[in-house]
C-alpha cells in the first residue's frame, strides 16, 4: 500500500468512526427517546437494552467503515489507472 494511501485510510477510518457515532447517536435518539445509549457498566438498565444498543452501533460502524474503506480503494485505483495513462 502506497504512503499516501495508508495515511489517507487512517484519515478516513476517523472521519467513518465520527460519522457512525454521529448517526447512531441520532438513530438512538429517534428508536428510544432518549439522549444517550446504554453503557455496558450500567446497571440500571435491562442487559436486553444494552445488547440491542451494542449490535445496532457494532453493525452501523461496520456498515460506515466498509463504505468508506471501498470508496477510497476506488478512488485510488482510478487515480493509479489515470497516472499510468499519462505516462
Amino acid at each position: 500500500m502506497h504512503p499516501v494511501q495508508k495515511a489517507t485510510s487512517l484519515g478516513m477510518g476517523v472521519l467513518s468512526g465520527a460519522l457512525a457515532t454521529l448517526l447512531f447517536r441520532r438513530m438512538w435518539k429517534l428508536a428510544a427517546g432518549e439522549d444517550d445509549a446504554p453503557d455496558a457498566e450500567d446497571l440500571e438498565r435491562d442487559l436486553t437494552e444494552i445488547l440491542v444498543a451494542a449490535a445496532v452501533q457494532g453493525a452501523l460502524f461496520g456498515l460506515i467503515k466498509a463504505v468508506v474503506h471501498r470508496a477510497s480503494a476506488k478512488t485510488f485505483r482510478r487515480r493509479a489507472i489515470q497516472s499510468r495513462a499519462k505516462t
